[in-house]
């Protein structure tokens, strides 16, 4: 019998076979389609990749402003389809997991279709593998949530956007988080003429509402028309050259028409066919798999861990999470799932990113500093044309902690990553200030910011390398 069989090849089932392996288990992963799961075929490797080929669209339009001549530049959709494969392709044979697994002596079973339990310990798959197993790990990830009304079918969700063969003239996006801005916001950049609608009061409701706000002027700006509080879809019909939506707000009835319409109302548990009731295992109000604090389910010998089980669904989280789910099923109960800081961030036009508390969480039971620094007034967004943007950091007026730090514009997702690691190491405010950190960087502006917010704490600096713009 196998010691420990992973279903789902994604970070979080990759992981979790490697951690597996590495404490001594006969180890097998088995999974739907390809090494690596959505995050490598269908998430951050390929969208990423049409977000730079979007990037440097928008680059080589400014050009002209550092006495560059060039032509207008011409998108070859193809040719970025096939640079976009060879960059999957590159990222899976260079994979250090990969080389890891196979060290340690992993079975790994590719594209075996949907799996599913035919008993407690015994799983089975489409392509006719049957796999019995002391522990078992679920890591089968997530999928898109689908709309319920008329006509629904006519619909694309946003992994099918990431699949065309070509840049449609005319793309309505449904679902203003951070995936259908994204969608978004790379199309809009290839050609598309974009209708982004979000049926809540603002778009990236998670974000600080500074960030919302500004993401959306940002989009409108580039040529997005974003409706928010649009009302209800009523349904859809195709039209000879796409696709009608129906709306309906307080009594009043509109039609929108596009060449393609996209879903990106949610993510849900990919559960579908598993069959989890054969091995005792049970699911939240949300779809997603119960598990416990050690990521055990309802089912003494199976963990879970990843967009399965509806918590950060994420890359970074799913990784984490992988680690304590095998870790477990191993040692049994031992590791707590890892509640730790989670910067999160877009590759959107302008980009996005934040970790910790937002300012409305932060004020609802703290007092706090909050500082912010515009884009228009650091020097590297000033040299590099890049001045639309802020940095807005967030501390505990009492005890000078940073709570949180939002940022939109150039290199947002960077330079949150810096202030993730000041809020893990529980730097204090005045102490981030001190760092004396490159000029001019982008990631400079963190000392800008603290350097503010240290000032509003009407605290003494003895370090103003900070202060340099400043002066």
């Amino acid at each position: 019998m196998i010691d420990v069989l992973v279903i789902g090849g994604g970070p979080a089932g990759v992981v979790a076979a490697l951690r597996a392996a590495d404490l001594g288990a006969k180890t097998v992963l088995v999974t739907r389609d390809g090494f690596g799961g959505m995050a490598a075929n269908d998430g951050p490797v390929p969208v990423r990749t049409l977000a730079h080929a979007a990037r440097l669209m928008r680059d080589a339009r400014q050009l002209g402003r550092y006495g560059i001549v060039v032509g207008e530049p011409q998108l070859d959709y193809t040719q970025l389809l096939a640079r976009v494969q060879e960059v999957v392709s590159d990222v899976r044979a260079h994979s250090t997991f990969r080389e890891q697994i196979d060290s340690l002596g992993v079975v790994v079973n590719e594209e075996c279709g949907a799996a599913r339990f035919a008993d407690q310990h015994t799983v089975e798959t489409e392509s006719g593998l049957r796999l019995r197993a002391d522990k078992i790990v679920i890591c089968t990830g997530g999928t898109s949530r689908k709309l319920s009304v008329p006509g629904s079918e006519l619909t694309a969700t946003h992994s099918d956007a990431w699949g065309l063969s070509s840049v449609p003239p005319s793309m309505i996006v449904i679902g203003g988080g951070a995936t259908g801005v994204q969608v978004a916001s790379i199309f809009n950049a290839l050609g598309s003429g974009i209708q982004l609608f979000h049926a809540g009061q603002r778009i990236l409701p998670t974000e600080d509402e500074e960030v919302s706000a500004a993401v959306a002027e940002a989009l409108r700006e580039s040529g997005i028309v974003v409706r928010e509080d649009f009302g209800c879809i009523e349904s859809f019909e195709q039209t000879s050259s796409g696709v009608r939506m129906f709306l309906t707000k307080e009594g009043r009835r509109e039609s929108v028409e596009a060449a393609l319409a996209v879903t990106t109302i949610g993510w849900v548990a990919n559960t579908g066919g598993l069959q989890l009731a054969q091995a005792g295992i049970e699911t939240d109000a949300r779809g997603f798999i119960r598990v416990d604090e050690f990521l055990n389910t309802s089912a003494p010998h199976v963990f879970a861990a990843g967009d399965v089980i509806g918590r950060l669904m994420l890359v970074p989280q799913a990784i984490q999470e992988g680690f304590v789910a095998a870790t477990n099923a191993v040692r049994g109960a031992t590791m707590k799932s890892l509640d730790e800081v989670a910067p999160i961030g877009s590759f959107t036009d302008p980009e996005y990113a934040q970790v910790g508390m937002t300012e409305a969480q932060a004020r609802a039971n703290r007092e706090v500093v909050v500082a912010t620094i515009r884009f228009d007034s650091t020097t590297r967004t000033i040299i590099d044309g890049r001045t639309n943007g802020f940095c807005k950091l967030i501390a505990d007026r009492r005890t000078r902690q940073i709570l949180g730090c939002h940022v939109v514009g150039e290199r947002a997702v960077e330079i949150t990553q810096a202030a993730a690691i000041a809020i893990s190491a529980r730097m204090r405010v005045d102490e981030l200030a001190q760092v004396p950190l490159s000029f001019p960087t982008y990631v400079g502006v963190l000392g800008r910011v603290a350097a503010k917010a240290t000032r509003r704490l009407n605290l003494n600096l003895d370090w103003q390398a900070s202060q340099l713009e400043d002066s």
